[in-house]
Formats: structure tokens, C-alpha cells, sequence
């Protein structure tokens, strides 16, 4: 019965395909390949070198970086010097080069100039043709032929400066890229715009120019430019509300703003206005707004794999900022990764993919996180307009109703979510995306609820789904619905309350990834687990209640990613499941090693082989009690060495003596080490020699007495070549801090210094620190802080520590922030800390009861200090005789004066804080008129 259904259904969609076809033939349509542009983006208006700088605002910063670049020298072996303008389409890319390349320098600084609009259109014949004729007219009119063209054009340009533009470059490929510079050399300066990283990075010399979105402001200007031949409301004063909501769709997009405004220009109704605010753009035909088929364009090159990337990230709200591996895990789950060919892995394609949209400007980095990403406001309006209704999201604000054709939906979090929240779901037989986005910081955290209703009557109904996700709610227990959902590939309960899984999980063999990210209350995982073997991704970070991983979960073969792998009690042989998860990449946690009773377990997690993992965490119990066992824990840590590639590792808890030798100079490439609270541990591994070390933190070895020698590794000269962030802290019987061969360079690329709660070190810090820019000692009673040459030195505090010394050669002329509290003794005029300094802004000093004096005049405060605080010194005196005397002068010299003191001081005061206890000073009078006056005065200045 089935194979005859199916026959009969084949043979109906063979009928459609054969007459779709016939008509194909019938019209004369094209192929997508055989004609990639249609006619009417062909014959698009092509933009040219003029431009009103009467309607440009904004982009002043842009352009005089810019300008410094095309003005400076540096051009080098026998190159031009190729300047990258990026950023996404309507930008400004082209109007920035157009004031670039009409500005007055360039006219006096270069000999020729040409501008040459390549757009998609990619043609290396007709771009030498316009080049030549843009500086011999006449010249080469009749020839096609590349090279003659190129030749011609390299005679021209011999011992010229030369000014070219290559406006909106779309082609990719780096043979004809390259091909197009050959001609160019030094004394060429070329300014590519593109919406595309590749571009940039095959055809630029120096760094690409990212252009980044006008302010509203500037925004507005443009938009009023346009609407109104104005610069502001000022002449329609009734429009401007309405006028500040349609920019702020906009979203910083200037040729937005410019078409939205010439579409208003003649409509200047306030009903007119409101309508297009309470619109989108993208209901607007194109052919009365020219930012439609600008960006549309940008989609129409896409290849076809990731046009249905993109259009499937249309249910991604607006503002939400995304993790690149979030979206890769969510394309996978759809299906949308399918390799050309075998052996590539699913989760490069998918990284491959992500990338290109990257580099073609649909995803920008965030700004407040450059880790993750964000759509522009109008591309994900684009991705909306392409997805049509196969993918719709809820919006607090609008009633939806999904069709039946919908298949990806998705919808933000709300305190309590019920029934009535999801109606729209029921019009939907076959939807494959129910994805839950969080809209607060504080949806994150389990603060949300969902209605039981969805749970038990909503979900199982939605039989097609591939994508789950109810991260965020307070949910404690989950119903038995997984056997209705057995085309589950990725499941999100992170943030959830959950205790635990349903059994019938074991159901999903189609499950590639289960996030379970911040479960604080789940304690085990199912013991059928294991059977999901097409499993890919487990994620149990941060879910401290787990109390061991299921026995089994060797079986998972497939795993790519294992955040954490819990031993639990009894269970310490389970490490040897390892063994067969071969494919781990990225970051991997073990924890409760101090279960292992047989230390050779260890051995056989083979984690040497396991080149795939890029951070290892190992974990012991903070509870050192006497069933720990030095030795075996010593010979566990021995065993567990990764493999050679690993870039950070972190030690927590270890209860050994020693580190292993491995930690010496097998991780090549490790980048961070961080050794926590192994209070056993009597010395440090010797890593000074690890040569991509960058940062090293060593906390709570509550045994270490000494680093000594063995610290830096054999032959100790440049030891820790590349470190730049170190810190001791927690070290409670630490003593000493041998520097060895003091003349001998160490720590050549430290910026940052961190001491904290040492109480019995002594000694001092290394020389030579040429590049440390913070230094933080705090609570180290009996330390003599003692600075040497700091040449980048900008920040330095100093707490709780016995004494502060400057040394002869102490210089500090990049300080701007210095914070000394506690500090016992001052063996030396601190005011030398800051003396030759002129980029000094804030100074606090408190409870320094050992200091006993401070000039303002030498301390540098007459130019740069905005904050200037000073708590609990009694005996401190800022003035001596001889600057009174000369502070009487100034007080004299200001009185007959010009300015209007009162208003000046007044102006003076709102821009600086001063906390001064002025019972513990002397020459009070004097030193608040002093310090005022001259302070004012380096501000006119």
C-alpha cells in the first residue's frame, strides 16, 4: 500500500515538473546561471566621483582618517597603497570616497586622479579603458586587448602620484583581483569600497576601514535634508516627532534616510508622515525607495546554500545579539549544512558559511560584545521579505497569525507565558522551529514561567519539529511527551529548573545537540542517554547539582562537543569511557578527579590524542580532607596530559606536591595557565620557556614559600618572552620572589601586574618591566614596593603594603590613574610618581597616615587631572613656605585680572571633583585659590 502511494505521488510531481518546463520554454525564462543579474539590476543607476557636500553630514572622524592615510609616505616594494572602505550596502561607502576624492588636498597633493564605478558588473578591460581616459583621453580608444591596455596604463602613470577609486567591488576572486593592481605602484593610491571582507583582505595594504552607522543625529539631518531642503525641523515643527520615529527605523543607514525623505519631499502631511512611521520599509514598492533593491541586490549574489541561511535568520528578532556557534548548531538542525563532497565536517561548512555572511555584511559585530553579532535593523527586514511566510516570529506588539505553511517561528520570553501567548501555533501542522529568544538579561536566569498547558497540550501536537528550545523558564519537571517529537535535532532547557530528563528521551535518535547550559537543579542525566548516538553537542556548563555522567557515554562517538565530564562518587573508572570520544573539539571540563582510586584509569581517558580540544579544565574537590591521596592524585595528573595543540589549561583544587614535567615544555602552544588553589603544591612548574604563554594566574598554593629558580626554566634569560597578564593571589605563606640574575631581561611583553593577599612576601618586583601598563599590589603587609623605570606605566594601586619606594631611575610619563591606600611608609618624595607626567587624571590617596608631604605644583595637576582625592592622611602638608609666597602673587595677579572669577570658577568646578578633608591640611586658604587658579588657567590654555 505505501510503495503504490508512493509511485502514484512521484508520478503527479513528475507531471509538475515536466509542465513547469514547457512553460519555462514557453516564456524564455533563464536559468539563475545562465544570466546571474537580471536586466533591470544591470541597468541600476550607476554612481559617479561628484557629490553635494551640502547634503553630507557626519563622517568628519571617517574622512580625516582617511585623508591621513591617503596623504602619508608608505608606499614600499614597489606597491600601491590599496585603502579599504567596508561595511554593508547604503553605509555611505561611496559618498565617504566621493568628499575624499573632492577634497582640496587630494586636488594639490596628486597629479591624476580617476574614478571608476566597478559594481557587479566586474570588467578588467573596461576598467583599464576608463582609468586611461580619465588621464589621456585619447588614448588606447580602440583597443581590447588586456595587456596592451595595462602596459599603456603602467608608461602613464611612471613617477606620477596617482588617485584612484574603486567604487562598490563585488567580484571575489583573487587571480582577477590581483591581475587589476598589477599596473600600480608606488606613488598609486587606491580606495576600494565593498560590502565584502574578502575583497578587502585580497586586495587591501593596510587595514580594512569598517564605516560604521551615522548618529541619529546626523541621521535626522539627512533625512530633514531631503524631506524638508532643510538641515532641521525648524520650518515644520509639527513633522519632527513623527520625523525622529521614522529615522530611528532608519537605524543609522544614510541612503535610508535619503530615499525615505525624497519619497516624503513632496508629502508634507502630518497623515502622510505617520503612515510611513507606523509602516516598514520594506512594504514600500522599490521604485519609490532606492534602499530596497540596494540591499536586495546584496541577497541576489548570495550563492543558493546561504540564501536560505540568511532568509532562515528572519527569526531572529531585531537587536538580538547572536553567538556564531548558536547559529551553526540551529542551520544544522534544519539541514540547511549539506557538504559538496565527504569528509568535510558539518560544524566547518557551517562556520564557513557563517563566516561569508560575516564578510558580506549581513551579520556586523556587535558593539557591545565582540564576540557575538547583530543584524542591522533593514537586513533583517530583507531576510523577512525573502523568507516570506515559511518563518515568522511573535512580536509583543503584533497579533500574528502563522499560516499553514509556516516552519520556523520564533518568539521572546515573557514573565509568564500562557496558552493565549501561542495561538497563532495552532493554524501550524508542520512546523520544524520553536525557538525561544530572551529579550532581558534578567530572562536569562530562570525568572520566567510557562503555562502547563503548553507543556502538555501545545508541544506534543508540533510532531515535525526539529528545533525546541525553553531555555530561561522555571520549569522543575518535565512531561513524558519525547516520543512524540522523534524528529527532535536540537533541544534547549538551559536556565531551566529541571531536576531531571524524562526517560523518554531515549526516543530522539535523531538528537544532535542538547544544551542544558545553567541548570543549577539537575543532578543526572538519563541513564539511556548513551543510545542517542548521533548526539553531537551536550552542554551541562555550570549545573553544579550533577552528581555524575551516565555510565555508557563512551557509545557517543559522534560527540563534538562535551562541556564538562562529572566523576561521581565510586565512579572514577568511568574516565576510561574517553577513550572512544575522539572527536571532542573546543573546551572540556573534568571534574571530581579525586574519585579516581586507580591512577592508570587516567591514563586510559588518552586525552594526548585528543587533538581536537583547544581548553582542558581539571578539577579536584575543594575538600581537602584525609581520604585525599597525595600520591595517587600526583600519578592522575601525570597520566591526564592533553595533547600538544592545547591552548589554555586550568588546575583546580590538585592535591599533589609537584606538577607534572609534561607542564614544562610539551604545550607548545599554550596560550593561558591558570593554577587554583592546590594547596599542597611546594614550587611552580618550570614554564618560563612555554613561548606563546600570554597570561599565567597562580592563586591559593597556600605551601609555596619560594619562586625561585626552576620558575623560569632553563637558561632564564628572556623568560616569558610573550606573557602579558600575571598574578599571585591567595599565597598566605609565600616569602620569597628570586629575580635570579636581575641584569637578565624577564617578562619583556608584561602589561598587567596583580599581587594580592601575600602577607608575608618580601623582596622586589623585577626590573626591566618596560611594558607593564597596570600594576595592583594589594594586602601584602610586609612588602617594600619598590618602582623602577615604567616607562607605559598608566595605572598603578598599591593597598595595604609596608612601604613605597621610588627608585633613582623611577619614570613615569604615561600615568593617568594612581590609587595608594594603606601604605605604611613613603621612603621617597611620592610626588615623583606623577612629577614629569602630563597625562595624570585621577589620584586618590587614603589612609596613608606615613605621608607627610606632597607638592600640588610638582605633581603635575596644572594640565590634566580631573579628580583629585585625598582621606585620612593627618599629617600631610601640601604646601611649603616658598610656594606660599608665590601662591600670594598668583592670588594678587588673578584679583586685577580680566576674567570674571566667580563665573569661571563656577565653570571650573563642574568639570573637576575634589575631595579634601581640610581639617588635616594647613594653608587651607591659599592652597584652595591655588589649586583652582591654576588649574583653570591650563584649561583656557
Amino acid at each position: 500500500m505505501f510503495n503504490k502511494k508512493m509511485v502514484s505521488k512521484i508520478k503527479e510531481i513528475s507531471a509538475r515538473i515536466n509542465d513547469l518546463a514547457t512553460k519555462r520554454t514557453q516564456l524564455e525564462l533563464r536559468g539563475i546561471n545562465e544570466g546571474s543579474r537580471s536586466d533591470r539590476m544591470i541597468q541600476r543607476l550607476q554612481p559617479t566621483s561628484l557629490v553635494d557636500k551640502t547634503q553630507v553630514y557626519g563622517r568628519q572622524e571617517e574622512k580625516a582618517a582617511l585623508l591621513e592615510l591617503l596623504l602619508s609616505n608608505d608606499g614600499s616594494d614597489n606597491k600601491a597603497s590599496v585603502i579599504p572602505i567596508i561595511g554593508m550596502g547604503g553605509i555611505g561607502k561611496t559618498t565617504l570616497a566621493q568628499l575624499l576624492y573632492n577634497d582640496t588636498c587630494i586636488q594639490n597633493s596628486f597629479d591624476d586622479k580617476a574614478w571608476v564605478c566597478v559594481s557587479d558588473d566586474f570588467n578588467a578591460i573596461k576598467i583599464a579603458k576608463t582609468i586611461l581616459q580619465s588621464i589621456a583621453p585619447d588614448c588606447c580608444t580602440n583597443v581590447n586587448d588586456l595587456n596592451l591596455l595595462q602596459v599603456k596604463l603602467k608608461e602613464k602613470l611612471a613617477g606620477k602620484k596617482f588617485l584612484l577609486v574603486l567604487d562598490d567591488i563585488w567580484n571575489e576572486s583573487y587571480l582577477e583581483l590581483t591581475n587589476l593592481l598589477s599596473p600600480f605602484g608606488v606613488g598609486t593610491k587606491i580606495i576600494v569600497t565593498t560590502r565584502s571582507h574578502d575583497v578587502s583582505s585580497i586586495m587591501g595594504t593596510v587595514e580594512a576601514y569598517p564605516l560604521q552607522q551615522l548618529s541619529e543625529e546626523d541621521c535626522l539631518s539627512v533625512f530633514s535634508q531631503h524631506a524638508l531642503r532643510a538641515n532641521d525641523f525648524s520650518g515644520h515643527p509639527e513633522l519632527k516627532e513623527v520625523g525622529e520615529i521614522i529615522v530611528k527605523k532608519c537605524n543609522g543607514l544614510p541612503l535610508a534616510a535619503k530615499a525615505i525623505g525624497g519619497l516624503l519631499r513632496t508629502r508634507l502631511d502630518y497623515e502622510a508622515w505617520k503612515g510611513i512611521s507606523e509602516s516598514e520599509i520594506w512594504g514600500i514598492p522599490e521604485e519609490k525607495c532606492s534602499i530596497i533593491p540596494a540591499l536586495r541586490l546584496s541577497y541576489h549574489h548570495l550563492p543558493s546554500h546561504l540564501k536560505r541561511c540568511f532568509a532562515y535568520c528572519s527569526i531572529l528578532h531585531k537587536d538580538y545579539e547572536f553567538g556564531e556557534e548558536e547559529i551553526i548548531l540551529l542551520w544544522k538542525a534544519e539541514g540547511f549544512l549539506q557538504p559538496a563532497s565527504p569528509g568535510i565536517q558539518l560544524e566547518v561548512l557551517g562556520s564557513q558559511y557563517f563566516r561569508d555572511l560575516v564578510s558580506r555584511s549581513f551579520f556586523q559585530t556587535s558593539t557591545r560584545n565582540k564576540s557575538r553579532f547583530v543584524m542591522h535593523d533593514l537586513v533583517n527586514d530583507l531576510a523577512q521579505s525573502v523568507a516570506g511566510d515559511i518563518c515568522s516570529k511573535l512580536e509583543d506588539d503584533k497579533q500574528l497569525r502563522f499560516l499553514e505553511g509556516t516552519r520556523h517561528s520564533s518568539y521572546v520570553r515573557g514573565w509568564f507565558d500562557g496558552m493565549k501567548k501561542f495561538e497563532a501555533f495552532n493554524q501550524t501542522k508542520h512546523l520544524r522551529t520553536f525557538l525561544q529568544l530572551s529579550g532581558s538579561s534578567w530572562a536569562a536566569k530562570g525568572n520566567c514561567y510557562l503555562s502547563n498547558n503548553v507543556l502538555f497540550d501545545l508541544l506534543p501536537k508540533l510532531r515535525c519539529l526539529r528545533v525546541l528550545s525553553l531555555k530561561g523558564y522555571r520549569i522543575i519537571e518535565l512531561p513524558n511527551f519525547f516520543q512524540n517529537l522523534i524528529h527532535l535535532r536540537y533541544l534547549d532547557f538551559s536556565h531551566t529548573t529541571i531536576e531531571s530528563l524524562p526517560d523518554s528521551i531515549f526516543t530522539l535518535y535523531n538528537l544532535e545537540t542538547l544544551l542544558l547550559y545553567g541548570c543549577r537543579s539537575l543532578q543526572n542525566l538519563p541513564s539511556n542517554l548513551p543510545i542517542l548516538v548521533n548526539l553531537r553537542v551536550l552542554d551541562i556548563t555550570y549545573t553544579p547539582s550533577m552528581k555524575g555522567i551516565p555510565f555508557g557515554i563512551g557509545n557517543l562517538t559522534n560527540l563534538r562537543k562535551l562541556s564538562d565530564f562529572v566523576l561521581g562518587k565510586g565512579d572514577g573508572h568511568h574516565i576510561q569511557e574517553m577513550k572512544n570520544l575522539l572527536n571532542l573539539k573546543g573546551k572540556l571540563c573534568i571534574s571530581g578527579l579525586e574519585n579516581i582510586v586507580n591512577a592508570q584509569d587516567a591514563w586510559e581517558a588518552k586525552l594526548i590524542y585528543k587533538s581536537g580540544l583547544g581548553t582542558l579544565e581539571l578539577k579536584w574537590s575543594r575538600e581537602f580532607d584525609i581520604n585525599r591521596n597525595k600520591e595517587v592524585e600526583e600519578e592522575v595528573l601525570n597520566l591526564l596530559e592533553p595533547h600538544k595543540k592545547l591552548e589554555e589549561l586550568f588546575i583546580q583544587d590538585y592535591g599533589g606536591i609537584k606538577f607534572p614535567i609534561w607542564m614544562n615544555s610539551s604545550l607548545q602552544n599554550l596560550s593561558s595557565l591558570v593554577l587554583k588553589g592546590c594547596k599542597n603544591c611546594v614550587s611552580l612548574p618550570s614554564i618560563g620557556k612555554l613561548p606563546l604563554l600570554k597570561n599565567l594566574s597562580i592563586a591559593g598554593l597556600d605551601e609555596l614559600k619560594k619562586v625561585g629558580i626552576e620558575f623560569y626554566g632553563e637558561n632564564h634569560s628572556n623568560a616569558f618572552a610573550l606573557l602579558q597578564s600575571l598574578s599571585f593571589e591567595n599565597m598566605p605563606r609565600w616569602k620569597e620572589w628570586d629575580l635570579v640574575d636581575e641584569q637578565v631581561e624577564k617578562f619583556p611583553s608584561l602589561i598587567e601586574l596583580s599581587i594580592k593577599n601575600c602577607p608575608q612576601l618580601l623582596g622586589r618586583l623585577p626590573n626591566h618591566l618596560r611594558s607593564l601598563e597596570k600594576l595592583e599590589i594589594r594586602d601584602c603587609a610586609q612588602m617594600v614596593v619598590s618602582l623602577s623605570d615604567l616607562p607605559k606605566l598608566s595605572e598603578l594601586v598599591i593597598h595595604a603594603c609596608a612601604e613605597l619606594v621610588l627608585r633613582d631611575d623611577a619614570d613615569f610619563l604615561s600615568i593617568k590613574e594612581v590609587n595608594l591606600s594603606s601604605v605604611v611608609k613613603f621612603s621617597t618624595a611620592t610626588e615623583r610618581l606623577v612629577s614629569t607626567s602630563t597625562t595624570l587624571e585621577h589620584c586618590k590617596i587614603d589612609s596613608c597616615e606615613g605621608l607627610t608631604y606632597l607638592s600640588l605644583k610638582k605633581l603635575g595637576l596644572l594640565g590634566s587631572v580631573r579628580k583629585l582625592e585625598i582621606y585620612k592622611c593627618p599629617q600631610l602638608v601640601l604646601l611649603e613656605p616658598d610656594e606660599l609666597e608665590e601662591a600670594e602673587e598668583e592670588l594678587n595677579s588673578l584679583a586685577s585680572s580680566s576674567f570674571p572669577s566667580k563665573t569661571a570658577l563656577n565653570c571650573w568646578e563642574g568639570c573637576l571633583t575634589i575631595f579634601v578633608p581640610w581639617r588635616s591640611l594647613k594653608f587651607v586658604t591659599v592652597h584652595k585659590w591655588w589649586f583652582h587658579f591654576q588649574t583653570f588657567e591650563s584649561c583656557l590654555n
